[in-house]
């Protein structure tokens, strides 16, 4: 499938899930779980965005305008793909998950998700994770997703590795947080295994 399809990152979809879905963001309604999540020193530490607590800024009006200008022109963008997580039950933002980092040439692309504490632990990471990277064979034609996590967050790793990307490699000592080095471990999946288990792993096993 991947062979045959010219991936469009101009389109900007709307998936569901049983319990969230993705949309394009509405800044009207988004903002402030966005301005929460980028507020958020824990989220900080687990992206990598941090490199500890000296990094904390107080939020100002420039940071504010960054934020609107950012994920305000998020629909805009030709080249990856920027959608929030929505639990479907509230209608409420609770994150943002990412397709980037596209390699147009090895038909290829980075993912990331952040979810604020009231979407964490809930099953809603998984679920966002398949639904995007679900599209992103199915729909763009990609071949290979990747993304990294820290060693001091298992659970994402968790979380991941239930949608169906698996440990491909370690880079050693890549973030200084707070004075210590922390590994990064790097994830992949492929458009083959995707066929295979639409991001059930286990289910296929």
């Amino acid at each position: 499938m991947s062979d045959h399809l010219q991936a469009d990152f101009s389109v900007k979809p709307l998936l569901v899930g049983e319990r969230v879905l993705l949309r394009p963001f509405l800044m009207d309604q988004d903002a402030p779980v966005l301005r929460s999540l980028l507020q958020d020193p824990e989220v900080g530490r687990l992206t990598g965005s941090s490199h500890g607590s000296a990094d904390r800024e107080p939020w100002g009006e420039a940071a504010e305008e960054k934020m609107h200008a950012w994920y305000g022109t998020r629909h805009e963008q030709a080249d990856r793909l920027d959608l929030a997580v929505v639990e479907r039950a509230t209608g409420a933002c609770v994150g943002e998950a990412v397709l980037n980092e596209w390699d147009s040439g090895n038909h290829s692309c980075n993912f990331r998700i952040a979810l604020v504490a009231a979407g964490q632990s809930r099953g809603f990471g998984t679920e966002a994770a398949r639904l995007i990277v679900g599209y992103g064979f199915e729909g763009l034609g990609l071949h290979r997703i990747s993304l990294g996590v820290f060693a001091f967050n298992p659970r994402a790793r968790r979380a991941y590795e239930k949608a169906g990307f698996v440990v491909e490699g370690i880079r050693r000592d890549a973030l200084l947080y707070d004075g210590a080095w922390v590994d990064d471990i790097v994830m992949s999946i492929l458009a083959p295994e995707w066929e295979r288990h639409r991001g059930h792993p286990k289910a296929v096993r």
